[in-house]
């Protein structure tokens, strides 16, 4: 195998997720068969921006398949075209972005792989709009980029939320309590709808169906008339009451995304346990659904990423993504990969599948 480049970097952005070390994995040993060496971007843009680069060879990547988050380290801050800077004291914002073009240079980087979700993306399709030959690989938990049909990470936070809902399934049903999870998904429903589906859950609320308390209520109560003297509740960290808010619970100033959604399964359990008199206990899973080692499915996705990411750069197809199209690896421009969040649709098969078989969406 024969290609004009010769050096590539790699970094990752964004929130960790598992599944970053395999694709890691892949790409340097896709390389390698291209005669192609590779560099490591340490923690994201940053290291661009910082000049933080180490080589990368196939005896560094000997046993990381299996291991979680990203032997390069990752931020979801350091945007190389805002980045916070100090002057007379005062935090001001620049466009550094041409240290990142001069890095590239100065590590003799002919082309970069940027793996990272719909933040990290869209800075590498602005650089890719100034020349810069990129190549993207779509990462997150969230499952919410439209371009693909599925971002490894996802499978293997959804088995964290179901295993989380079956650990609480027989607490639940011991204590006779009412059991709300809140789990991740920023503005998509899709970690809670799959969890809850898998893992038996009674109510499920998400970001596309503003929900009404008093339905959630009603499917407790209805349960307990039934002699069913617990519930399970999956909340969305998104999901937001009918004519209401999404609840935010900070703002970091110096990330893309800046809004940190959170606290809303506590408003939902204040709620059940007045609306019901049943004792109620919230768990926020948080960080625990980015960690860990990768599913099979999330570790085979994430090779077959790196592998067909290296195969784009050797035939000099930049500004694009790889994505699945199931059951194959296409790819797509970047422009198309960070057009549209990709969100539950609220009357699509699952939802449907879910309220027939008695689970409320609050609706």
């Amino acid at each position: 195998m024969k290609c004009n480049i010769k050096r590539i970097g790699i970094l990752t952005g964004g929130g960790d997720c598992p599944g970053l070390n395999a694709v890691i994995r892949a790409i340097v040993k896709t390389a390698a068969g291209y005669k192609i060496s590779v560099a490591g971007v340490i923690d994201g843009f940053g290291g661009l921006i910082h000049n933080r680069i180490k080589e990368l060879t196939e005896k560094d990547v000997i046993g990381i398949l299996p291991r979680g988050g990203t032997i390069l380290g990752t931020t979801n801050r350091d945007d190389p075209f805002h980045y916070p800077v100090i002057k007379d004291g005062k935090k001001i914002y620049e466009d550094v972005s041409y240290k990142v073009k001069e890095n590239l240079v100065k590590n003799k980087i002919q082309a970069l792989i940027v793996i990272g979700g719909d933040g990290s993306l869209k800075i590498a399709k602005e650089f890719y709009e100034q020349g810069v030959p990129i190549i993207g690989v779509p990462k997150t938990i969230d499952n919410d980029l439209s371009a693909t049909d599925q971002t490894f990470g996802f499978d293997t936070a959804l088995t964290t939320a179901t295993e989380a809902l079956d650990k609480l399934h027989t607490t639940a049903e011991s204590h006779h309590r009412v059991m709300i999870l809140e789990v991740m998904g920023r503005y998509a429903g899709w970690i809670a709808l799959q969890s809850g589906l898998a893992g038996g859950a009674d109510v499920i609320l998400i970001p596309e169906i503003p929900f009404q308390i008093d339905k959630v209520i009603e499917k407790v109560n209805e349960r307990r008339e039934q002699g069913k003297k617990f519930s399970i509740i999956v909340v969305a960290e998104g999901a937001k009451p009918l004519g209401g808010q999404m609840v935010v619970q900070k703002h970091i100033e110096d990330s893309p995304d800046p809004i940190r959604l959170g606290g809303i399964g506590n408003i939902v359990g204040i709620e059940v346990e007045k609306g019901t008199n049943m004792e109620t206990r919230v768990t926020v899973l948080g960080h625990l659904q980015r960690g860990g080692s990768p599913t099979a499915f999330d570790r085979i996705l994430a090779t077959r990423y790196g592998n067909k990411a290296v195969h784009l750069v050797a035939n000099g197809r930049f500004g694009e993504m790889v994505c699945l199209r199931t059951p194959e690896i296409k790819s797509v421009s970047l422009a198309d990969a960070v057009g549209e969040l990709r969100q539950v649709p609220p009357n699509g098969d699952m939802v449907l599948t879910a309220e027939q078989i008695g689970i409320s969406l609050g609706r």
